[in-house]
């Protein structure tokens, strides 16, 4: 079987490509700019530097490789930069989305689309697949709009929604929460983090996991695929200091409100994941594994 992959510098990209080059599959990474994948001379894998919003790209990359699944996880997710760029975010997240999805029409089988906790406006917590979709900012409206765009679709299709991933990059430098609180603290720096925003944090391997688990078992429709565990960005930067013996006198816990952002943040999102559970088998890890994973630590 033959997978492409948008997004494929990303860090779930990694690790997806990593996961499907370990089973027998092939795969055809996409990104934008140079590959900075670590599996160039590895067989059955392939790079093209790709830009999603031409669509001519995206056509021919696809009518050469005729890929059997089309995982697309490329979009811009820094929630200001959306706020900021309106048109980039939305020729991206929104036109870039047309183009796979059209040509994955003409030439796949199977289209899985990777969405966000951000298309719902937090005010309720732990959400199921079919809770109503009210995003608080335009990364969100984005995200939503590209869902739309996905259940139009003439083939099999899957939104796979994931909430604040985290883990280690294989190849680069691109901070996630935790890698940041560990730099920061590290350096004794002292750091504020929120203790009013509430997410379920999936690790990167879990998620790659439950892609390929769609993948395998070819499910359909909207999938709810994270951690289990409820937790605030203090509780997880704390999870950091003990894991490491820093002083957490260093982690400042203050509110939302205390930042001045130009994109809203959801309060509270986080999923219920018993769907991907019974229908997937699908089992993520404890976030205190996912942290030990994330800095390579032995249990």
């Amino acid at each position: 079987m033959k997978i492409l992959i948008t997004g494929a510098n990303g860090l779930l990209g990694q690790h997806l490509v990593k996961r499907l080059l370990e089973k027998p599959y092939q795969v055809i990474a996409t990104g934008k700019g140079d590959c900075r994948l670590p599996f160039e001379e590895t067989e059955g894998f392939r790079y093209y530097p790709l830009d999603i919003t031409l669509e001519s790209q995206v056509h021919d990359v696809l009518e050469k490789e005729r890929p059997d699944v089309v995982v697309h996880a490329a979009a811009i997710t820094q929630v200001d930069t959306c706020e900021l760029n309106a048109a980039q975010c939305e020729a991206v997240n929104v036109q870039g989305t047309s183009h796979v999805l059209v040509n994955a029409e003409s030439f796949s089988a199977h289209f899985i689309y990777v969405s966000t906790d951000f298309v719902f406006d937090g005010e309720q917590g732990m959400y199921n697949e079919d809770d109503e979709l009210r995003p608080v900012n335009f990364y969100g409206f984005t995200k939503m709009q590209a869902e739309s765009l996905t259940e139009t679709s003439e083939i099999p299709f899957t939104i796979i929604r994931t909430c604040l991933v985290y883990g280690n990059v294989l190849n680069g430098t691109r901070n996630n929460i935790l890698t940041w609180v560990k730099e920061s603290l590290e350096n004794n720096k002292v750091i504020r983090v929120v203790n009013d925003q509430w997410r379920t944090p999936t690790y990167v391997e879990d998620l790659a996991k439950g892609i390929e688990l769609v993948i395998e078992k070819k499910a359909t429709g909207t999938f709810h695929i994270s951690g289990n565990e409820w937790l605030s960005p203090y509780a997880m930067a704390c999870g950091v200091a003990d894991q490491f013996g820093f002083d957490k006198k260093r982690i400042v816990e203050v509110s939302a409100g205390t930042f001045s952002q130009p994109g809203k943040r959801p309060p509270k999102t986080g999923f219920v994941i018993d769907k991907a559970v019974r229908e997937l088998g699908f089992q993520p890890i404890s976030f205190e594994e996912g942290l030990k994973k994330t800095f390579r630590v032995k249990s």
